[in-house]
Formats: C-alpha cells, sequence, structure tokens
C-alpha cells in the first residue's frame, strides 16, 4: 500500500530507543527524512545507522523535552536548514520508577517529576511545532499515550495520570488545529518489551515479599495471559506500524482518535 508520505520529513521524540526508534526506521522504510530529538547523546550515532542503512536523510539534537531552550534551539536548527517538517511523533516519557499499588504507597513527592515530562514535555514540545504546521497549513501530530491512560493502571499511578492527559490534550489539540488542515492522533500500546515496561517489573519486584517474587518473564506471562485477548506481547514495530499509517495520506480523515495497539487489552463497549 503506497502510504504516500516518500520524501515527507518528520520529527520523533524519543527517537533513539523502543518504540520511537521502531517509528523512524518505519518513517524510513517509506522514503521519509528523518529529525531525531533525543536526550541520550546515542541519538547521533542512531540517527547515522538510519541513514546508512535506508539512505534517506536523518538528522540529530540532544533534547531535554522540559528544557524549552533545547527545543527551541533544535527548532531553530531545522528552520535554519530551510526543511519543512510534516509529521511529528512525540515518544519521550518516563515512568515513576515507584510501584503504586495502592497509590499509597507512594508519597506526593513521587508524582512531580513524571508529571512534568509527561504532560509538560508534550505540551512544550506541542507549541514549538504547532507555528510551524499552522503556517504552512498542514502537518500531523502522533502522540504515544498508554492503555495505562484508559484504564487507572494501579501499577504507575503518576504515569497513568499522566497519558491520560496525554489524551485529552491531543483531542483539544486537534479540535483546535483542524481549520488548518492539522491532524492530531493519540496510539496506546499495550504490553511491550521496552526499558519503561520493565521498570514497572521492578518497581512490583523490589516491594513484592520475598516468597512471592517472579521474574520478568513470569510475571508479563501472567499478565499477558490475564489481560490481553489475543495472548501475545505487542511489539515496537506494531506500535510504529499504526503510527506512520496514521501520519499518512491513507488516513486523512482520522484526527482526534485514540487507537489502541493491545491485543485487545482495552475494548470499549
Amino acid at each position: 500500500m503506497d502510504l504516500g508520505i516518500n520524501g515527507n520529513t518528520a520529527l520523533i521524540t524519543g527517537g533513539a530507543s523502543g518504540i520511537g526508534l521502531a517509528t523512524a526506521r518505519a518513517f524510513a522504510a517509506e522514503g521519509c527524512s528523518l529529525v531525531l530529538w533525543d536526550l541520550s547523546p546515542n541519538v547521533a550515532s542512531v540517527a547515522q545507522e538510519i541513514a546508512d542503512q535506508y539512505g534517506v536523510s536523518v538528522s540529530s539534537s540532544v533534547v531535554d523535552i522540559v528544557d524549552q531552550g533545547t527545543i527551541d534551539s533544535a527548532m531553530q536548527e531545522i528552520v535554519a536548514t530551510g526543511r519543512s517538517l510534516d509529521h511529528l511523533v512525540h515518544c519521550a516519557a518516563i515512568g515513576s520508577g515507584k510501584f503504586g499499588f495502592p497509590f499509597t504507597n507512594l508519597r506526593p513527592a513521587d508524582w512531580g517529576t513524571t508529571l512534568q515530562v509527561n504532560i509538560q514535555g508534550m505540551v512544550n514540545i506541542a507549541h514549538a511545532v504547532t507555528p510551524h504546521f499552522v503556517q504552512r497549513k498542514l502537518g500531523t501530530f502522533v502522540f504515544l499515550a498508554s492503555v495505562a491512560g484508559q484504564i487507572g493502571s494501579q501499577t504507575d499511578p503518576p504515569y497513568s495520570a499522566s497519558k491520560a492527559a496525554n489524551i485529552n490534550f491531543a483531542q483539544c489539540m486537534a479540535k483546535d488545529l483542524a481549520p488548518h488542515n492539522i491532524r492530531v492522533n493519540t496510539v496506546c500500546p499495550g504490553m511491550v518489551q521496552t526499558p519503561l515496561n520493565q521498570s514497572v517489573w521492578q518497581a512490583w519486584y523490589h516491594s513484592a515479599p520475598d516468597d512471592e517474587k517472579l521474574s520478568y518473564e513470569e510475571w508479563a506471562a501472567i499478565k499477558i495471559k490475564n489481560v490481553v485477548p489475543l495472548g501475545r506481547w505487542q511489539t515496537c514495530d506494531d506500535i510504529a506500524a499504526m503510527i506512520v499509517f496514521l501520519s499518512s495520506l491513507r488516513a486523512a480523515q482520522v484526527t482526534g482518535q485514540t487507537i489502541n495497539v493491545d491485543g485487545g487489552f482495552v475494548m470499549h463497549w
């Protein structure tokens, strides 16, 4: 299927690893140029690797999404090159690193960093990129949220709350930006083997009684069996495929939607 995005340019936050990296590769496979932003200094070597593998232009910047100065500088670099952005995919996020079941296991101070990165970080990125898209009367946003933002996952309440905020703000954006021919959607992964998913297990493991501790593989297998109807992991590539589709001309009538790639984890009646 021709997605109609060959020659476009996609900016991806969190592009050096996990779902962000898989998304970068998926766009590159469609012939898109890339701009990768990540807090990790490895983003430059990742960008070069993708450029070499796919033969597309890939630039990168070390960007802290809660530092407006680094965001503004990175946007100025893009503008200075005369490049136009067509797509923004925001994957950068963190978990609290705490096991929050019940939520009273946490202290109010455990919430701040997660909310700052996951909510304010999204807001910062939206404000930085929107004027560029509005000027062009063209553009797509896809924000990576989580099924945890829809079901109130008890394992990490700060993360769950932040992902619910991401979904809600994306809908606000979709309404505001539709007159400018800009589409905004959210993709919610279910169970994906990423460092973030492993950190949830790690937080549980540290708080579990010794006679109840399970390896990551055992813990995940039980969870998948209990909550995922298809009974298997979702992969970073599964999520990336949906993100690229939603960014493409094939989804030209899709905006303000929350799409779950979760093996049936969340079903709305």
